[in-house]
This record gives C-alpha cells, structure tokens and sequence, in this order.
C-alpha cells in the first residue's frame, strides 16, 4: 500500500522536498521569503482595510496620540526628535549611498545593486502608498511636529524598515556564528521600532501608520531580499556546472 502511494505522490514529494531544502535557488530561503511576504502583505492589507472602514483600531489610534500628546516631556521630545531623525529620507538615503559605495569599493557588487533597487523602489512604493490611501496625519492641540504630507504609511518607519532590514541582513551575510547575528537582527528590530515610536510620540503618526509601515517594509525587504538571493544561489549553480572537475 505505502509503496503505490509513493510512486504516485512521488513528484510533490520531489517539489515540497526541493522547497524546504537548503541547497538549490528555489529551496528553505526561497520558501521562507515566499512565506514572510504573504502574512506581511495580508496583515497590511487588513491594516489598511480597517482604517480606511474606521474599524475600532482608528478609536485606539486617537486615544494611543492624545495619550502620548498628554505626557510629552522637553527632554522626552529632544531624545525622541535625535532618534526620528536617524529614521528620516535624507539621513537614510545618505546611509545607503555610504553603504553602496563602501561595498562598490569592497567588489561586493551584488550587494550594491540589491540595496540600491530596494531603497529606491521602497522609496517609491512610499510614496504611492501614502497617495493611495491619502489618510491626514494626527491633529492635535500645540502639536510637537507639523507636517502636511500624508500619514498612512509612516515613511520615517517604512523607510527604517527597509534600510536597517536590509542593512542587518547584508551584514549577516559576513558574520559567521549564529548568536551574533541574531543579536544584529534584534538590534536592528529594536531600533526600528524605537522609530516608529517617536513618530508616533511626537505627534506625526498613528500607532496603525507605524505597523502598516512595518509590515509594508517587511514585505518589499523580503521580496528584494529573496529575490536577489534566488538569482545569486542561480547563478552560482550555473558556474558550479560550467566548472567541472575533469
């Protein structure tokens, strides 16, 4: 009985074994990708979904702001303006062209291009999302910030999403024990959110502009990401089978 179903289930056995293998340009980190950028997408267009109905999370929106509003500090504010800054479009379009350069300098020219298609199509997909949904930006009495843009997404926190993200994974790539980099990548999380928080403290966004920004930036990093290591894992194979031993 086992032997007849094997034979008969034999080429998706092949394909979901070839899926969550190591090994191969389509294998485990393809599938992960695949994976991560679904839940991301679906979260944010349930996100999306709410906000745009004025679904119970738009009340927790106005009430999270006027807390915060209520309790700002001069010296809370001071802190929380230095670390939005490090999260805003010219620090972060600065820090990538430094960060291409060096690894343009070092020949890593993969990792250049990678990070150059995914700010600048982040930084696009920003900018249509925020006039897609065209939401207006909290309003508040004797506001810390006062911006006219759009508010949904929040590019401060989409835009850290994407560059620490990515920034994280390029230099993982280089660091060969396992504990020092999930310490890399949990740093890097931490300091994204600590961004989405102030944007949020100072006024400029709404708690659901900040985790549609996260999960809009997980989706286009993993996407980018996934991308450019299937092509890389391809053509590694290609070489591998030009170069064979004789």
């Amino acid at each position: 009985m086992t032997e007849p179903l094997n034979r008969r289930f034999a080429r998706q056995k092949r394909f979901l074994r070839a899926r969550f293998s190591p090994e191969g340009y389509l294998g485990l980190h393809f599938t992960i990708g695949l994976c991560l950028i679904l839940a991301a997408g679906w979260y944010f267009a349930a996100l999306a979904e709410d906000v745009t109905r004025n679904d119970p999370i738009v009340r927790t929106d106005l009430a999270v702001a006027s807390w915060f509003h209520e309790r700002a500090t001069p010296g809370v504010t001071t802190l929380a303006r230095a670390i939005s800054f490090c999260g805003s479009p010219g620090f972060v379009s600065v820090a990538s062209v430094l960060v291409i350069a060096l690894l343009l300098w070092r020949h890593y020219w993969n990792r250049a291009i990678t990070l150059a298609v995914t700010m600048l199509g982040g930084s696009l997909l920003i900018i249509f999302l925020k006039h897609l949904f065209h939401r207006q930006r909290p309003v508040l009495e004797n506001p810390l910030v006062t911006l006219t843009s759009y508010g949904f997404p929040s590019g401060h926190t989409m835009g850290s999403t994407i560059f620490y993200g990515l920034f994280a994974l390029i230099v993982a790539t280089f660091i060969a024990r396992w504990n020092w980099r999930v310490i890399l990548f949990v740093g890097a999380a931490i300091f994204v959110a600590l961004i989405g928080f102030t944007r949020i403290y100072l006024g400029a966004h709404y708690f659901s502009d900040v985790i549609a920004a996260i999960t809009a930036g997980t989706a286009w990093l993993t996407f980018c990401w996934t991308g450019s290591e299937s092509i890389r894992r391809r053509r590694a194979l290609r070489a591998a089978s030009v170069i064979q031993p004789t």
